[in-house]
């Protein structure tokens, strides 16, 4: 694309912050420390975790930067960043997770294939841009559409970064159209992060941010919107992010049987404690996050240090010195909310945290301690 390429390698990567753990060098892939993520309710732009799948994008010329809007509608065009920003201007605080987050845990149940995070490939930013369902209508296509006249039924975004599971072709994914024109499901064509101009390992200069939806969907380094019938065919649509019954691995899976995974799922995780922390007895405070998609809020958190017989809640906040109810006006409808606990750990104790959205789904996260608590996630639901 003139005005923005994707290297074929990784000499020219961005600076990266030092405390990021490392996961994968090439494509670089990292998150924070866990205790990072509480630190802050809004998580700096460079403790926010990095998902890549190739060698970072590099503009070279802004002014020559376009994005095509093409396929099953009457006007098709071509926009620029002036384009963009001439645009009523949205802003929305949203949590993005990866949909691989806390695939260590699982591993230690049944191994999975894929990056190995632990709970902090998430983070939560403000998020500014345009209106997707804004832009659309520049093409023709009215907010709350269903389908086109052409019978367009999903957006499809394809990024200018290359990845091998494309076999070298550009990365994309789709969501329904009737999501896409929606104004109140707040999807974005963003450009800034956190009140500065996206980054390098974000998406400069311009990405989707679909709020309450797994990471995979926010398109960076935006190259096209196509509007087609089906939903895209891309390998992270198809052939990764589905759900299977525990009977399917990987001799027997089916891909076509499932359909991809969108909202993300009530969870928790304790973020201010290590799986390796050794501490003494007694008052401890638990603390992490809580989270669920398609912005239903948190109805509760409970913590339990006995292994589910007893419980306690935990209380629940975003913003400091701004009470948190699910659902309300006030609070951040696609962000997560903190939570703490102060609790008394004994000699022998299981912790577990239990979050409850507001449609009144379960998630947790558990650890397993014993003596002078060694902490080992245990199973996570």
């Amino acid at each position: 694309m003139p005005g923005l390429k994707a290297p074929s390698d990784y000499s020219q990567e961005p600076p990266r912050h030092p405390c990021l753990r490392i996961n994968a060098k090439e494509p670089f892939n990292a998150e924070p420390p866990r205790s990072a993520l509480i630190s802050s309710y809004v998580t700096p732009v460079g403790l926010f975790y990095k998902r890549n799948h190739g060698p970072i994008p590099i503009v070279d010329d802004l002014g020559r930067y376009r994005v095509s809007i093409t396929g099953l509608v009457q006007k098709p065009k071509e926009l620029s960043m002036e384009d963009i920003w001439k645009l009523p201007k949205y802003t929305i605080t949203a949590t993005l997770q990866c949909a691989g987050n806390r695939r260590t845990a699982m591993s230690k149940i049944r191994t999975v294939r894929g990056v190995g995070w632990d709970v902090a490939a998430i983070g939560n930013a403000i998020w500014s841009g345009a209106r997707l369902a804004d832009v659309l209508e520049l093409v023709g296509i009215p907010k709350l559409s269903g389908t086109t006249r052409g019978g367009g039924k999903h957006v499809e975004f394809v990024s200018v970064d290359k990845c091998k599971e494309e076999n070298g072709g550009p990365y994309k994914a789709s969501i329904p159209l009737i999501q896409a024109t929606n104004p109140e499901a707040d999807v974005l064509l963003a450009y800034e992060m956190n009140g500065e101009p996206l980054n390098r390992d974000h998406g400069y200069p311009l990405r989707v941010v679909v709020p309450g939806v797994i990471g995979a969907r926010s398109v960076k380094w935006l190259d096209s919107i196509n509007v087609i019938a089906e939903e895209c065919q891309g390998f992270f649509m198809q052939k990764d992010y589905k759900m299977f019954p525990p009977s399917v691995n990987w001799e027997n899976i089916n891909w076509s049987t499932r359909r991809p995974q969108m909202d993300f799922p009530v969870q928790c995780a304790i973020c201010s404690l290590e799986d390796r922390d050794v501490l003494k007895e007694g008052k401890i405070t638990v603390k992490g996050y809580a989270i669920s998609g398609d912005g239903r809020g948190i109805e509760r958190v409970d913590i339990s240090i006995d292994g589910g017989r007893t419980w306690v809640e935990a209380s629940r906040y975003q913003r400091a010195g701004v009470p948190y109810i699910a659902n309300d006006m006030q609070s951040d409808k696609w962000a997560w909310v903190f939570f703490q606990a102060s609790v008394e750990v004994l000699k022998s104790a299981e912790i577990i945290v239990k979050a409850v959205s507001s449609e009144f789904f379960y998630g947790s996260h558990r650890y397993s301690c014993v003596m002078r608590i060694s902490w080992q996630i245990h199973h996570i639901i």
